[in-house]
């Protein structure tokens, strides 16, 4: 019974696939975007867009107050005009009077517009401890909210916070309509938002479809209703080289990032196309706002990297340009200037901080061993298995300055869970901007933010960056803000808590067919522009 059940909903999904267009199948098929995502979407509420596999599809159905372009300019989205007040503490949105939620059964006539106060109750929901949200830090520094009437939403907070518009650009604040939860309708799985495409099936861990949603707002600039697409298919292929493959063999239109099962395949060393690939294939790579690091966890249990000299000599003990070349075939550029990555304001690129060398991360070792009479220290590096080259590079680079380090792969859950919870000394982690401000960096070394309740994941605690950390939430002045970071960039990296690798970049793989897709440093998928053409 169960193998017809999925018969029929594979059938079913096609059959929604080949309906998409006009009568030609080359018509039907330059309406579709296809595309595999490895991991399955757990959910299309945007309450619960923690992972970017949520985050792109919710990306799709919703929209906020505001939203990010392309270069990280904050701009307008269902509010077409704010102000904020001098003390930077109270936000005034204006709201546009032309958005209509996705045309669905709970509404009493088939849609009805965007008000203030759908906002209201969508900052309430995630608020709200029954339902769960990992999303509700987003208003941690809130003190209140409310529709002063159908076009205006005011947002008042505790204290000045620089970075909240672009904390309201992520889909966690996305609006919701009401009736759709009065109902007890369920929204996990039949999602109801203003954004270019609307829900039409969802097979879990098989397939995902949207369809073009006909009352969308926004305007090409010659006066066309976007999204030019009629539908999005999404395949939940677990296998990355499956779903390149895929790819490869022009089954799907589009491929993000690399992986160590495929990277030799589709790019050269220095980080071009394979010549196979130039005809058929383009490449659009920038720079991404994610940091790729190995931490220490300061606290716990007694071991060699609490001694910072350690810490330094394994920082100093690598070739991070070497690195990049040979393992991530250049996409990505070598961490030797902090946490804080290209692209944000509070990066130093005159600021080298652990560029390699080979004799000093002896001579620290040398002065630990001779010092402690700790002749063998036993180090232990947690990663899983998509890292390992990494991981075994590195561990061959340390070995040439005396230190011998043994790898522990584990799954990538279980690596999560136990970094949160304080189970391994040092790990491998990353680390994507929620929002672009450099404090979303600097925030994983406040003493308050200690995981598991915060992303502070080493437990690295120091007053002084403290002291700074909360002056540049009072600092308005946009300069004088960016130094207090800088300041406490240098300061982290003087302590060494991490071990900064490479800076990442997005590269993106498309048909020569596909234009309008674009990039952005955040990796945001956005296909409202999206066009296949005819081959």
């Amino acid at each position: 019974m169960k193998s017809l059940i999925r018969y029929l909903s594979i059938f079913y999904i096609n059959l929604i696939l080949l309906s998409c267009g006009k009568n030609t199948t080359n018509d039907r098929d330059k309406q579709v975007f296809r595309f595999n995502q490895d991991a399955n979407v757990s959910s299309l509420d945007p309450a619960f867009a923690k992972s970017q596999d949520n985050i792109w599809m919710c990306n799709q159905i919703f929209n906020g107050l505001v939203q990010l372009d392309d270069s990280l300019n904050v701009k307008p989205d269902l509010a077409k005009s704010w102000t904020i007040s001098d003390d930077g503490k109270t936000y005034t949105f204006l709201l546009r009077n032309d958005v209509f939620f996705h045309q669905i059964f709970v509404f009493e006539k088939k849609s009805r517009t965007v008000k203030a106060q759908d906002f209201e109750f969508s900052f309430n929901r995630i608020l709200d401890e029954k339902v769960a949200s990992p999303g509700g830090w987003i208003m941690q520094n809130v003190e209140s909210f409310s529709a002063e009437n159908d076009s205006v939403f005011k947002i008042n907070l505790k204290k000045s916070f620089p970075a909240f518009l672009g904390l309201l650009s992520m889909k966690y604040a996305s609006v919701v309509p009401k009736e759709a939860f009065v109902s007890g309708h369920d929204f996990r799985t039949n999602p109801i938002g203003t954004g270019p495409f609307q829900y039409k099936l969802w097979e879990e861990n098989v397939k995902l479809v949207l369809r073009r949603n006909p009352l969308y707002f926004e305007k090409d600039e010659s006066g066309n209703q976007l999204p030019y697409l009629e539908a999005v298919a999404v395949t939940f292929l677990p296998d990355k080289q499956s779903g390149f493959l895929q790819f490869a063999q022009g089954k799907i239109d589009f491929v993000s990032g690399l992986h160590p099962s495929y990277k030799d395949e589709i790019l050269t060393q220095s980080g071009k196309l394979q010549s196979k690939y130039e005809e058929d294939v383009n490449m659009i790579t920038g720079s991404y706002l994610n940091t790729e690091y190995l931490g220490f966890r300061m606290d716990g249990e007694k071991n060699p990297a609490k001694d910072k000299r350690i810490r330094q000599a394994l920082n100093y003990g690598f070739d991070r340009k070497k690195l990049v070349t040979y393992l991530r075939n250049g996409m990505g550029t070598p961490a030797v200037n902090g946490i804080i990555p290209a692209g944000l304001p509070g990066f130093d690129e005159s600021k080298i901080y652990y560029d390699f060398d080979s004799a000093k991360a002896k001579k620290l070792v040398a002065e630990y061993k001779k010092e402690t009479g700790d002749n063998n220290p036993k180090i232990a590096l947690s990663t899983n298995a998509t890292y390992l080259d990494i991981a075994e590079y590195l561990q061959r680079e340390w070995k040439k300055i005396g230190l011998d380090v043994s790898i522990d792969v584990n799954p990538p859950a279980t690596l999560r869970q136990a970094i949160s919870t304080g189970k391994f000394s040092f790990f491998r982690a990353s680390w994507i901007a929620d929002y672009p401000d450099a404090e979303n960096y600097l925030s994983l070394f406040y003493s308050k933010n200690f995981a598991p309740n915060g992303p502070n994941y080493t437990h690295f605690f120091n007053p002084e960056f403290d002291r700074l950390y909360e002056q540049a939430f009072l600092e308005t002045n946009d300069t004088k803000r960016i130094l207090l970071y800088q300041k406490m960039d240098a300061l982290v990296m003087e302590e060494s808590p991490i071990i900064p690798l490479f800076y990442d970049k997005v590269a993106r793989f498309t048909r020569k067919n596909i234009t309008g897709l674009g990039i952005n440093p955040l990796n945001m998928l956005d296909l409202r522009r999206v066009k296949k053409l005819d081959n």
